[in-house]
């Protein structure tokens, strides 16, 4: 029988060896945590300190730039107080009704043109804004993307808030500016009939449209035969407070036929025909050539001799500048009476022969009176006074 201690130390004990490996591994686990906590611990003191270091740099910074700016603002800054008016004199702008901003077109389509003007949005310029000239596109008027030019603010749009512009009231503007000084150097210029009402005509003259009473019209032309067509104009009155425009056709006529001296050799165009003789456009002047100044040889149908359309010289024998009348003659061209019946062609290329560069031939013969001939027993134009 075994002794009781070899039976005690050969019994095992499960449950106290199992205990103090748990305890074992407890101890450990708790070193372990320990350790780890020093270790962030650690850690978390450099992120502190590098912190605290960066701060104390952004600190040192600012307390620099506060002092440098304080003492001297300016040390080491390129852009100047002058260049900072000179920007704001570039950049700003008045967006008040009727100021005008400069400005550069960027885009266009259809509608019109868009423009930068450095504002806080860009700024419109619709196709009826776009010139005095009714036109159907900007690119019509010449803007494209890249052109830089002065508008007019005339208006916002409610949707966006940009600016609308015009060209068109800068160029009325200028417009009337160039009448009034056309006015004031009594200049004849060209004027294209667009309208007509019971008072007169209507012509677009430098953009604007002036009226042309049936007094101041010196053709005895209709209202209807006029329309389209460009006829030379004088100015009656400039009014732009009004809007009001009267021009002359008769005063133009005038000035044109006081370059006109008497016995002068021009050319000019048949118009019409009419039983006392035929009307002819001398540059743009209205002459009568009488049946008895065709020819020396009498002239019973003036139709077999002249058709509306010819081109022929003539002598002028008079003209009346107040009341707009030029008589002429092609008899006192004929080499030998009775050539503008026979072969007028010999007529015309006789009087070439004196002609000089401008086409005016000086007086010819002594037997011209020297204020003219006096047709005041001659039929009148149609539609004179």
């Amino acid at each position: 029988m075994a002794s009781l201690a070899q039976q005690i130390g050969g019994l095992r004990c499960p449950s106290l060896s199992t205990h103090l490996s748990r305890r074992s591994s407890y101890r450990n686990d708790s070193i372990n945590h320990t350790v780890k906590r020093i270790q962030t611990t650690k850690a978390a003191a450099v992120v502190s300190n590098a912190q605290t270091r960066e701060r104390m740099k952004l600190k040192e910074m600012f307390e620099d730039a506060y002092e440098r700016c304080r003492t001297a603002p300016y040390e080491g800054v390129a852009f100047t107080v002058d260049d900072f008016h000179n920007a704001i004199e570039r950049f700003d702008y008045n967006s008040e009704l009727g100021s005008k901003v400069r400005g550069t077109v960027f885009n266009v389509d259809a509608n019109g043109a868009y423009v930068d003007i450095t504002a806080k949005s860009s700024a419109f310029l619709p196709v009826r804004e776009a010139c005095i000239h009714g036109i159907k596109h900007v690119q019509e008027a010449g803007i494209v993307p890249g052109m830089r030019d002065e508008y007019i603010i005339i208006g916002e749009n409610e949707h966006d808030d940009s600016l609308i512009l015009s060209l068109r009231q800068i160029q009325y503007d200028l417009a009337w500016e160039r009448c009034r000084q056309l006015q004031a150097e009594d200049v004849v210029l060209k004027g294209k009939v667009v309208g007509a009402n019971k008072g007169g005509v209507v012509a677009i003259v430098e953009g604007l449209r002036g009226f042309i009473p049936f007094s101041q019209i010196s053709s005895n032309s209709s209202a209807e035969e006029l329309l389209e067509q460009e006829i030379p104009l004088k100015f009656v009155e400039v009014d732009e407070e009004q809007s009001r425009l009267i021009l002359s056709n008769r005063k133009a006529r005038a000035d044109s036929q006081a370059q006109l001296g008497i016995g002068s050799v021009v050319t000019g165009i048949v118009q019409s025909l009419k039983p006392y003789g035929a009307f002819i456009d001398i540059g743009g002047v209205n002459g009568l050539l009488h049946v008895s100044q065709i020819s020396h040889d009498r002239v019973s149908d003036i139709a077999t001799v002249l058709q509306p359309g010819d081109t022929l010289k003539v002598m002028v024998l008079s003209h009346d500048r107040e009341r707009g009348r030029v008589s002429l003659s092609t008899k006192k061209l004929e080499p030998t009476p009775g050539d503008m019946i026979r072969n007028p062609k010999l007529v015309f290329e006789k009087s070439e022969l004196s002609l000089n560069s401008d086409g005016i031939l000086g007086p010819l013969g002594s037997d011209l009176p020297p204020d003219g001939l006096d047709l005041n027993e001659s039929p009148l134009p149609e539609g004179s006074s």
